[in-house]
């Protein structure tokens, strides 16, 4: 099973945003990071989620274990159901790409514990 950890940062709401993805395949790690134009941090933690789920889907991992500091995310995957119709295609989209893993588990984490945070700040900087 993957680990994969994602995280969405902005400079402003809305400002400069980026996103960073750090996937464990048995201790070979992959990283992401990009700058994604401007947006809230709540658009960009979601980017950052369909990033990291399209990452897994063209490197075929099937097993995975998604750690995300953002409890709108992790509650909305959980309830499928997203109150903002701003996040509604986000959502979508996700939930479609899930539908291609055998195992997928999401857990909420504390910011300090996401390994993918210092990709998302280092990305806005670039």
């Amino acid at each position: 099973m993957v680990i994969v950890y994602f995280d969405g940062a902005s400079k402003g709401s809305p400002g400069a945003s980026a996103i960073g993805v750090f996937i464990n395949n048995h201790g070979s790690v992959q990283t992401f990071k990009s700058s994604i134009g401007v947006m809230t941090n709540h658009e960009a933690e979601w980017k950052a989620f369909i990033k990291a789920l399209e990452i897994c889907v063209e490197n075929n991992y099937t097993e995975a274990l998604f750690h995300s500091d953002s409890k709108i995310i992790v509650d909305s995957v959980e309830k499928n159901y997203v109150k903002s119709e701003l996040f509604k295609m986000d959502l979508g989209m996700s939930l479609n790409l899930i539908k291609k893993f055998d195992q997928f588990f999401l857990k909420w984490i504390p910011s300090k514990e996401n390994k993918a945070d210092p990709l998302a700040r280092e990305a806005l900087h670039l």
